[in-house]
């Protein structure tokens, strides 16, 4: 038995590797992430027929507007969950095809309406509401899709990372240029936020870094980098177990970093903290120890996790029960022992 699998009180593997129409990629990810089966192979090349023939992916296209986007035409932050960009970002979670028709326009859309003048993804493509949460989201969802190799994606990448270190970033009051700080969105360097009150959203940084982890290290401009080693230090500053970073408002972290759900939104929760990075290299730091504890010990006997935190309601599909087992964030949480313990 490998080392991971004795973390489980039970094997969930054969429950996530069944054929399942409802979630298909779900055995997609599992072939892949946890048996290592190749991209290439017929297993996963089957898996991921099934993610476009059956489940939430056609019941998202359905409602997809021939122009591409969702909802209403712009920059498609709002309506949560049902517009353009949510859209874009569940897309990729679900394991959709990038080169379908329907899912390279809704990129394209979005390439072309949410970026501000800045280049930066914005809620509303003003620079004014430049966002990490939203940036690394979107920025995570076009690499999943295909999307990698577009300078206008690489320019929205480029304008996080140095919104995160500072490098060539005005103070808010220099209010000649859009490259700059403002206070109604990102006001600061190292994920200072307005929504946080000005303080660095941790939130803000699993995302950002999210999306940085999926830029191959090759591929990794110098400001990439710069920005991924000041995120990392953030992130391993504080106990993910505890996930006591900067707050703006209330008196204690919010609760949400413990509440495990799929999928995720503006939010992160410690499973996506330790996802992050252990795709960065840190999944044994030594710091990271409590983190996965916290995860060990909310599986069940049969070594599965539930899914506590839902927009089921919100979206144009549902995904799995609340409250229930969830193939989802057992998925998720196996990937995080695996990185973890190894082999």
């Amino acid at each position: 038995m490998t080392a991971w699998r004795a973390r489980l009180h039970g094997d969930p593997l054969p429950w996530l590797l069944e054929p399942d129409e409802v979630q298909p990629a779900v055995r997609c990810f599992a072939l892949r992430d946890l048996l290592d089966e190749p991209e290439t192979g017929r297993a996963v090349r089957s898996a991921k027929q099934a993610v476009m023939a059956t489940g939430p992916v056609p019941a998202i296209l359905a409602n997809q507007a021939p122009e591409g986007y969702w909802v209403k035409p712009g920059p498609g932050y709002y309506q949560k969950y049902r517009s353009t960009a949510w859209q874009v970002i569940l897309l990729a979670h679900l394991g959709a095809d990038g080169a379908h028709s329907q899912v390279n326009a809704a990129c394209e859309y979005i390439l072309s309406h949410a970026r501000a003048s800045n280049g930066g993804f914005s809620t509303n493509a003003t620079p004014s509401m430049f966002v990490h949460c939203l940036a690394g989201n979107l920025e995570a969802a076009l690499i999943d899709l295909g999307w990698l190799n577009d300078p206008r994606l690489q320019a929205a990448m480029d304008w996080q990372a140095r919104t995160i270190t500072g490098d060539g970033v005005a103070p808010p009051d220099q209010t000649g240029t859009p490259k700059r700080y403002y206070l109604s969105g990102t006001s600061g360097p190292l994920f200072s936020c307005a929504i946080n009150g000005r303080l660095p959203c941790a939130w803000g940084g699993v995302k950002a870094l999210l999306a940085f982890s999926k830029v191959p290290k090759e591929r990794r401009t110098p400001a990439v980098r710069a920005a991924i080693s000041a995120g990392t230090q953030f992130l391993l500053s504080k106990d993910p177990a505890v996930a006591d970073y900067p707050f703006g408002y209330g008196a204690k972290p919010s609760g949400n970093w413990f509440r495990f759900g799929y999928p995720l939104g503006f939010v992160a929760d410690v499973l996506q903290n330790l996802e992050v990075l252990a795709a960065l290299g840190h999944a044994r730091d030594a710091r990271l120890a409590r983190a996965v504890e916290l995860v060990e010990s909310k599986q069940d006997a049969q070594g599965r996790w539930k899914l506590e935190s839902t927009f089921n309601g919100k979206m144009w599909i549902e995904i799995e029960t609340k409250g229930a087992p969830s193939k989802w964030v057992t998925l998720r949480a196996l990937r995080v022992l695996r990185a973890a313990y190894g082999d």
